[in-house]
């Protein structure tokens, strides 16, 4: 049997193999599965076996990606992030001489992966109490590195074309407002969509949103 990458820190899943792209695949095909596992079975109830077979991989296999179900469920805390950070940075490379509708574009991108991974957030909540301590720690890190994306999308755009200046302290309010307003529809969903499309959804936020930040600009006024 293969040793465990030893170039891998104690912060990362360990893995058996070498290629960190097909480790990338492999991982998210096992995220995914297990993700739809969980909610139809439980955590606990769900084996390392019915993972493996739900992949398509034997035990054997399975353990060259993760060691077990704990591995699994901070995996999905990664994937999160990755798909937040790739859908944000997306939306900031079109451009940000329109502040506005580029920050908009930001909401969307993410609401909309909100939606997209609406399972793996709910999962993410529901059992992270199951996580290993240090696995618990490194979540929480990973939901504040998701909002400090949001945070520093408010900084990039900050004074550019119609956003006006804004300070680190609205940014970090704005940013945790759209953090948790987006995870909200993932929630909240079996609810809110009796009422709203994610479309609609989108369209509400985003104007509460931008109201934050322009509303900012008038209260800054007011006390000077």
């Amino acid at each position: 049997m293969n040793k465990i990458n030893p170039n891998l820190n104690n912060d990362t899943v360990p893995t058996q193999i070498k290629n960190p792209e097909l480790v990338k695949e492999r991982r998210r095909q096992i995220v995914d599965a297990t993700v739809h596992l969980f909610v139809e079975h439980g955590y606990h109830k769900t084996t390392t076996r019915m993972i493996a077979k739900a992949v398509g991989f034997s035990i054997g296999s399975l353990y060259e990606y993760v060691r077990c179900k704990e591995d699994v469920l901070y995996l999905v805390c990664e994937a999160i992030h990755g798909e937040v950070q790739r859908a944000v940075e997306e939306a900031l490379s079109c451009g940000t001489e329109n502040g506005r509708s580029t920050l908009a574009e930001v909401i969307n991108e993410y609401f909309n992966v909100c939606d997209q991974m609406n399972d793996h957030i709910l999962l993410m909540y529901q059992v992270s109490q199951f996580l290993p301590k240090q696995w618990q720690i490194k979540a929480l890190e990973n939901e504040l590195r998701i909002t400090d994306i949001f945070i520093n999308a408010l900084m990039r755009l900050s004074g550019k074309g119609d956003i006006p200046e804004i300070d680190h302290k609205t940014a970090s309010l704005v940013g945790h407002n759209i953090s948790v307003l987006g995870q909200m529809w993932a929630f909240r969903r079996w609810y809110l969509s009796k009422y709203f499309s994610i479309e609609e959804y989108i369209e509400y936020q985003t104007k509460f949103i931008l109201g934050l930040v322009f509303q900012n600009q008038s209260v800054q006024a007011s006390l000077f």
